[in-house]
């Protein structure tokens, strides 16, 4: 299958320098700092003590072709997701708590996740949409070495939860074609309460400016197809939690006016949001309505709501 778009590691595997990274990344799983918990535990030996419960291999839940992403990721065959188990978040909200929070899923060796990302090709998916990736970058690395000396062509999503280290989003310079962080919170309070990092604001803020620096705003091919860029997405929450505004204004004025955010609608109480009294309602049509009046009203134009 050809593919007008080439992606942005063919270059650095044909320079073998997509080899060099892979190896550097899994030699340095032995006090692993890849994610923003900084947990230093040797993760070649055991994942006990790891932020992300994960050791040398990733743990995949699943893949598949997604037919329910943004439009420009999933265009008319789908984007290919995969599905990676044991987040490094803790959102007491997650509609995906069975694979973030629990255990679904099987570790993975790079051959296996390089097949399942030729696969995901062979079905026709427009992308390889990586999902939670931000703890087992190494794993990603190894597994794409192998597959792109087997011929993948796809454009690589990173599908985050955006509390992702500098470190790593700088070691995935020219591997990465599409970004597409989370920005949960304007308030640490929040979410330290809600998703377990107390410095989610800073560190998402630092990691998302580095996504824009290195793809800047999403590019679209004849097709409406994402090939390269920033896409966000913002859940909006009830009682003003996630600090939609806020958000909104970081994203318009430290970002671009150009910027594609997904203004998300489907929050609803799940996992152990009942615990918590003001994650027992979806948010009102009011709120929803002032979320994207918001955005708009800050110049931000390329909306996507669902």
């Amino acid at each position: 299958m050809m593919h007008a778009y080439e992606p942005a590691y063919l270059e650095l595997y044909r320079q073998g320098e997509l080899a060099r990274r892979a190896e550097f990344a899994c030699a340095a799983l032995s006090a692993c700092m890849f994610c923003a918990r900084r947990c230093g535990v040797d993760r070649t030996r055991s994942d006990d003590g790891a932020g992300c419960r994960t050791g040398r291999y990733a743990v995949i839940s699943s893949f598949g072709a997604h037919h329910g992403e943004e439009h420009p990721l999933r265009g008319e065959r789908g984007s290919g997701t995969v599905f990676f188990a044991r987040c490094n978040l803790r959102c007491v909200y997650c509609q995906n708590a069975d694979i973030s929070w629990g255990s679904e899923g099987r570790e993975t060796a790079p051959e296996a996740l390089a097949a399942m990302m030729l696969a995901l090709q062979d079905q026709g998916c427009h992308n390889i949409n990586l999902v939670s990736p931000s703890h087992v970058v190494p794993q990603i690395l190894e597994a794409l070495v192998i597959a792109a000396g087997e011929g993948l062509r796809l454009p690589l999503v990173y599908n985050t939860g955006g509390y992702d280290a500098l470190e790593t989003l700088r070691l995935l310079d020219g591997v990465i074609d599409i970004y597409l962080p989370d920005m949960k919170y304007a308030d640490d309070v929040q979410a330290r309460k809600y998703s377990g990092v107390g410095d989610y604001v800073a560190v998402n803020r630092i990691a998302v400016s580095e996504m824009h620096r290195q793809v800047g705003d999403l590019r679209l091919d004849s097709r409406g197809v994402a090939i390269r860029g920033l896409l966000v997405r913002h859940l909006v929450m009830p009682k003003g939690i996630a600090g939609t505004a806020e958000v909104m204004r970081f994203i318009a004025e430290k970002l671009s006016r150009n910027t594609y955010v997904n203004i998300m609608e489907q929050y609803r109480p799940c996992y152990r949001a009942t615990e918590f009294p003001q994650l027992t309602r979806r948010p009102g049509v009011e709120e929803l309505v002032e979320a994207r009046r918001a955005a708009r009203s800050l110049g931000l134009h390329r909306l996507d709501g669902r």
